[in-house]
This record gives C-alpha cells, sequence and structure tokens, in this order.
C-alpha cells in the first residue's frame, strides 16, 4: 500500500505540472498540413540525443541487463543504478539541424535552419523489479530562420507501462497514451491535437561488453484526432546498432521503415527514416551530440512523396532522482 501510495502521489504532481502548461495555451487555430506531423517526428526524434531515435524513450530499469541506452561499460556501473535507482528525468536540450527541405514537398524544396528546443519532464516508477510505470509531459518548439511562418510548438502527455522480460532475451514491452498538441508559436494557437494509443516491443541483442544491435516494432494507434484530415495510423519496424568507444563517447545508427494510413482521403504513405548519432558525454548530466536524419517518402497520392536530410548536433542536460 505504501508504493502504491507513493506513486499516486509523485504521479500526481506530473499531472499537475502539464495540467499548468495546458492551461497557459490557448485553443484555437488554424487547420495544419499534414506533413507537421512528420517534421515533428522526424526533428523531434533526435530531441533527446541521450536516447534513441527510433524508440520510444526507455532505459535500464534497475536489473543488471543492458537496454540500447546503456552507454556505460562494465557491470560495476549497472550493479550501481540497481542500487540508485532513481525514478524522475527531467532533460533540458536544444538540437539544430540544417534541413534539404523545410516544408517537406514533393518538388521546389527550400532548405534553412532550424532550431528545437525542449524540455522533458518524466517520472517512471518501480512497481515491481521488471514492471514500471511512466508519466511525462514533453514540450519542444521548432524555429526556423528563412521560413519562420512555419513555426510551431509541440506539447506531449504521456502516461502508460514497460515490462521487461530478461528470461525472453532481455524484450521489453511497452504501452502508452499520448496526448499530442501541435500550436504556433506566436499566439499558442492550437491547430492539431492527437489522442493515441503506442504499442511498442523492443528486442536488444548485446555483443560483448560495447556493442548492442537491437529490432523492434511499434504501432501508433490514433482515436480521436481534431481536425480530423491529419489523423492516421503508424505500424513500423526498426533495428539499430549502438556501440561505446569510450565510457564517455559512443555512436548509435538506426532504419525505419513506417506505414502511415490515413484516415481521410484514403491516403497511405510509407517511410523510410535512418538515422545516425554520435554522442560525447562531457558530465554524467551534460552530453554534445552529431546528429543527423534521412527521410523519403511515398504516398499512393504523389503529392505527398518527399525526401529530406537533416544535419546538425545538439546539447542535452538530463537530471535523474
Amino acid at each position: 500500500m505504501a508504493l502504491f501510495r507513493n506513486f499516486l502521489r509523485d504521479g500526481l504532481r506530473f499531472v499537475c505540472a502539464a495540467a499548468l502548461i495546458l492551461a497557459s495555451q490557448r485553443t484555437e487555430g488554424q487547420v495544419p498540413s499534414g506533413q507537421t506531423q512528420d517534421r515533428a517526428q522526424l526533428l523531434g526524434g533526435q530531441a533527446n540525443p541521450t536516447v534513441p531515435n527510433v524508440t520510444p524513450s526507455g532505459e535500464n530499469q534497475g536489473y543488471a541487463v543492458a537496454s540500447p541506452n546503456e552507454k556505460d561499460i562494465g557491470e560495476q556501473q549497472i550493479l550501481k543504478r540497481m542500487e540508485e535507482y532513481r525514478p524522475f528525468t527531467v532533460s533540458v536540450y536544444s538540437p539544430f539541424f540544417w534541413t534539404s527541405n523545410v516544408a517537406l514537398v514533393s518538388s521546389g524544396e527550400e532548405d534553412d535552419f532550424v532550431v528545437a528546443p525542449g524540455v522533458t519532464l518524466l517520472y517512471q516508477p518501480r512497481i515491481t523489479k521488471t514492471f514500471y510505470g511512466e508519466i511525462g509531459v514533453v514540450q519542444q518548439f521548432f524555429l526556423y530562420d528563412r521560413f519562420s511562418e512555419l513555426n510551431f510548438s509541440s506539447f506531449d502527455a504521456i502516461a502508460g507501462v514497460v515490462y521487461y522480460l530478461p528470461q525472453f532475451h532481455n524484450l521489453s514491452l511497452r504501452a502508452r497514451y499520448d496526448y499530442n498538441r501541435l500550436t504556433d508559436i506566436d499566439h499558442f494557437d492550437e491547430f492539431f491535437v492527437n489522442h493515441s494509443i503506442i504499442l511498442n516491443a523492443d528486442l536488444p541483442f548485446r555483443i560483448g561488453r560495447a556493442q548492442q544491435v537491437f529490432a523492434g516494432v511499434a504501432l501508433n494507434l490514433s482515436f480521436y484526432a481534431n481536425p480530423d484530415p491529419p489523423r492516421r495510423n503508424d505500424y513500423s519496424f526498426y533495428v539499430g546498432y549502438d556501440v561505446a568507444l569510450s565510457h564517455s563517447f559512443s555512436i548509435d545508427a538506426a532504419a525505419r521503415v513506417a506505414v502511415r494510413d490515413y484516415y481521410a482521403g484514403d491516403r497511405t504513405d510509407v517511410s523510410e527514416i535512418l538515422s545516425l548519432s554520435a554522442n560525447y558525454r562531457i558530465r554524467d548530466w551534460l552530453t554534445l551530440s552529431a546528429l543527423s536524419s534521412f527521410a523519403w517518402n511515398q504516398s499512393n497520392h504523389s503529392v505527398f512523396d518527399y525526401s529530406v536530410a537533416n544535419i546538425g548536433g545538439g546539447v542535452a542536460l538530463t537530471l535523474k532522482f
């Protein structure tokens, strides 16, 4: 009972924080282009370089098994984390990119420079040894240099659970509710809201003490959106590779194929995304990264075809307690 009361008490704090952020934003606005979701996912997916770019956020949760996010070498550090599990994460980050196709259009591409500062608050209570809760909020801004009319912000509130199965090759299963709200920057007028359920299975394969390959599937199922036309379900498969070249320096690579089934307009897209990052951890709480991603989108409506390259870097400050 004491553990359950603590879970409710700490979780309530995060719910209140989310409510305060929502209350500060207005609820009117314009209908967005469906491509805005893609821009948020492509650039926001690399927002925090301390986690993999193609998988939902997660980490080694306290038992002696390495996850895709584990960058330390040696069992002593893993055991130390087992003894000092810290469920709260606060991360402030600012990635920046040169993008080759600012509006994700099929013709007449324009390039630009974009900065995407953001903050993440995450609470992951340990319910049992391998079963955890997840409650969090994410606020990120996308600010363009020449095409400032494309500026927007993205807010997410998430709640879910994650279950680790070390007896099945360290398989992890995650179920999460996600509330996403897109607004403009000038007045925070809302132009798109989406409610979805995200289901994910992730399977890592350890190679020695410093390398890891992982594969997984993810379903992002929208059950309500306003306005309805950009609403879609995403079905994706991904693979990745992590290598820790030293205690402080690591390289991550990932590839994802996603099928996007839109509810309106008989539209179906297939997207391929490649990402590569090099991360240097200056301190436990400070990471510098070089970031890149490349994406190709093919649609049964050719007007939505596009390709884009995003190349840049980022800095992240992360505190766990």
